[in-house]
């Protein structure tokens, strides 16, 4: 009864506003992401900005005039990033932890603390008929990418993790690290094998461009990619429409897990121009995503991070002039909490304070897995 009596004030008052928003003409900012809650997502992006924190996050906020397209989100939730064996983590084990549900060991790849093989989100995905994919802006068997798809003792066991990824029936994969596949200490050419696998083979973005409807091996780089300050350009966008263009050819859905690697490396050489260059490049394809979502109204956006790099603080800054001011901690990853930004079916699940881990069974639980 009073908030009856409440409505009834504002309508009298503010009448021809009220009207305008019932019908649909007026819409506010969150109106989609009100529109697309309650349901279950058909297809999930998950967008990992390696070392990205808050600080991050404003710094590139403060150098874009105060605003990015990560606003867009209407659900935000924090995520501890500790590992099994450490309370500051690394990659590897912070990588696996959201691929997998399992906490485990620093520099673990997709196995739990006893060593052991843990499936993975994107793998429960491929059993269940969808389409899946990864992008990295670095290696593509680097640690964070290959905890979605690879099951090894050490990070740094690249040709073990470049096998896994090809005997893995992945649809698209695009990234750096074509000498883990071409120019390997057992002299085997894993392209060959992608090839009779029926990939489309693609070494710069150009060909990537030209590739068609179905599996796509993108290997532009013979290591990592260069940093934007380098001249990738916006490979990242390029390959996030790509790969959601292929995926969401596939009627049951896609997993899709996209990392914007650089932002970390920016952090742990304290640079702060690179640090504002790698994270507007990673919220430009934050855009892509969302965009995509919003028409698709069946897909599910998750961005987060692996973990926190070099403490930052933001000690001066200037919207208007795009102008900020950094000192850092250190050269290393934190223990700061992470942020996790969702929209799209589901989103409303990723709100409150939880374990990394708690990722994987979210996504697990929208999709309707069982493991």
């Amino acid at each position: 009864m009073v908030i009856f009596v409440f409505l009834k004030k504002i309508m009298m008052s503010t009448g021809i506003l009220i009207f305008l928003l019932a019908a649909g003409i007026i819409t506010g900012n969150d109106s989609k992401a009100k529109d697309l809650c309650g349901k279950r997502p058909r297809n999930i992006v998950l967008m990992i900005g390696d070392g990205m924190g808050l600080a991050q996050i404003y710094a590139g906020m403060t150098a874009n005039h105060g605003h990015l397209n990560i606003e867009r989100f209407k659900y935000t939730g924090l995520a501890k990033t500790w590992s099994a064996t450490d309370y500051i983590t690394d990659s590897g084990a912070s990588g696996t932890a959201m691929a997998t549900g399992q906490k485990t060991y620093n520099n673990a790849i997709g196995v739990g603390t006893d060593s052991l093989p843990c499936r993975s989100i994107l793998e429960y995905a491929e059993d269940n008929g969808l389409f899946t994919g990864l992008i990295a802006t670095s290696s593509i068997v680097h640690a964070t990418p290959a905890s979605f798809i690879a099951h090894q003792k050490h990070r740094n066991m690249y040709e073990s993790i470049a096998t896994d990824l090809v005997n893995s029936g992945i649809d698209v994969f695009i990234g750096g690290g074509r000498n883990y596949f071409e120019k390997r200490s057992d002299s085997i050419n894993l392209t060959d094998s992608l090839i009779i696998r029926d990939y489309q083979i693609a070494y710069d973005t150009n060909e990537l461009k030209m590739c068609k409807p179905g599996k796509i091996a993108a290997m532009l780089a013979n290591n990592h990619l260069p940093s934007i300050s380098e001249g990738r350009g916006n490979m990242f966008s390029l390959a996030l429409d790509k790969a959601i263009g292929i995926l969401s050819e596939n009627n049951k859905g896609f997993f899709l897990m996209a990392e914007g690697s650089q932002i970390d490396w920016a952090c742990h050489a304290n640079d702060t121009n690179n640090i504002i260059l790698e994270l507007l490049d990673f919220d430009k394809a934050v855009g892509k995503a969302l965009d995509f979502a919003a028409r698709d109204k069946n897909t599910l956006v998750i961005v987060t991070a692996d973990h926190e790099t070099s403490g930052l603080a933001l000690t001066n800054g200037d919207f208007q002039k795009g102008w900020v001011e950094m000192r850092f901690a250190s050269h290393q990853h934190s223990g700061i909490p992470v942020p996790v930004f969702a929209y799209g079916p589901g989103a409303e699940s990723f709100s409150g304070f939880y374990e990394n881990t708690d990722i994987f069974q979210k996504m697990m639980q929208l999709f309707g897995f069982i493991h």
